[in-house]
């Protein structure tokens, strides 16, 4: 049960989700046995749709797939080993209906969790790539939202916008034609454009005709970038005009992005967890947010693709207080960065 504390934040049990576990990061270990403490996430910025597919819900879209199966694709230890579990999903999502299942599964869960608006990553460049009409299945999406979200409105409900990102590595045509899709639906949902993917093999700096042509329309821009690559790939997004950074980590290593970022205020949407789990940071040990947030970077907390992670936002607060010595000043500046920094009204 959700209940507030005298200030009005939201105080949960830890543990307290949906469809989602506990995990283990290196020995550190978040569960339903850790006390109830203060949950201040509200906002949730970098989320994946498809990423938002658990091992449980994969069944539900796949009955015929053996469990072990399914716990061999999530045992990965490797941004490549990553991506093909999120293919993996991608190639279980058969159609519209499919799509509709897991959009109704996803705003319950950020009910159950008290998240109360959420910006989601819609990977249009995967459903062209399915070879799926893009139109019947955001319709699809779009009345599943509407189902969903009246379904929960008594007990939380929940502010969903998207935004449509591209697969990077399939080249500037595909970028600038998702970003020609995305333009079709602003003002239907869609409220930005970006770019996903392997970003060593799709650097940022072919994609400028794609981002002036969302902008153009009207789209917010991000952009996933200094996740497996370094700090040039940041550059280049900033130099496309991205607003945020997905990730954005390796920003550490360079002082003076560093000082562009804070100067700029460009906000880094940081997912300690998934850092870990795709091998982008060697061990929680090594991951920089504390060191980012003493720089004076914006910071965001977020899950990424909470499925497939087995994280909370919840849990990415408590990893930020506990592993890193966020104290809650600090974790009530991230929780506010998120609100001033979203891209919906």
């Amino acid at each position: 049960m959700r209940t507030q504390d005298t200030e009005g934040v939201a105080v949960i049990p830890a543990g307290n989700c949906f469809h989602l576990s506990g995990f283990d990061l290196g020995g550190f270990h978040l569960s339903g046995s850790h006390a109830t403490f203060v949950y201040m996430a509200l906002h949730e910025l970098h989320l994946h749709l498809e990423g938002t597919v658990d091992r449980d819900t994969v069944r539900m879209l796949d009955p015929s797939l053996p469990r072990e199966l399914v716990d061999e694709v999530w045992r990965f230890s490797s941004f490549g080993g990553f991506l093909e579990c999120f293919k993996f999903i991608a190639q279980r999502l058969r159609g519209p209906k499919d799509y509709a299942l897991i959009t109704r599964r996803m705003i319950e869960t950020l009910s159950q969790q008290g998240i109360g608006y959420a910006e989601v990553t819609l990977g249009a460049g995967v459903v062209q790539w399915r070879g799926f009409d893009f139109d019947s299945v955001w319709r699809a999406i779009r009345e599943a939202q509407k189902e969903a979200q009246q379904a929960v409105s008594a007990h939380h409900p929940v502010e969903i916008f998207w935004n449509l990102d591209a697969i990077r590595q399939l080249g500037p045509d595909h970028v600038l034609a998702i970003a020609r899709l995305a333009a079709q639906y602003v003002g239907d949902g869609v409220i930005s454009f970006g770019i996903g993917g392997d970003e060593v093999r799709g650097p940022a700096s072919g994609f400028g005709a794609a981002y002036q042509y969302a902008k153009d329309a009207g789209l917010r821009l991000t952009a996933h970038a200094g996740e497996t690559d370094g700090p040039a790939s940041i550059r280049a997004a900033l130099d496309l005009g991205a607003e945020r950074i997905g990730h954005g980590i390796r920003a550490i290593d360079d002082p003076d992005l560093l000082r562009r970022l804070q100067e700029e205020r460009i906000p880094l949407e940081v997912c300690i967890t998934s850092n870990v789990k795709t091998g982008a940071v060697a061990d929680l040990a090594g991951h920089p947010v504390r060191r980012l947030f003493d720089s004076g970077v914006p910071l965001t907390l977020n899950t990424d693709d909470p499925g497939i992670f087995a994280c909370t936002l919840e849990g990415e607060f408590q990893l930020a207080r506990e592993r890193f010595g966020f104290t809650e000043p600090e974790l009530a500046q991230i929780r506010d960065n998120a609100r001033s920094f979203r891209f919906g009204p």
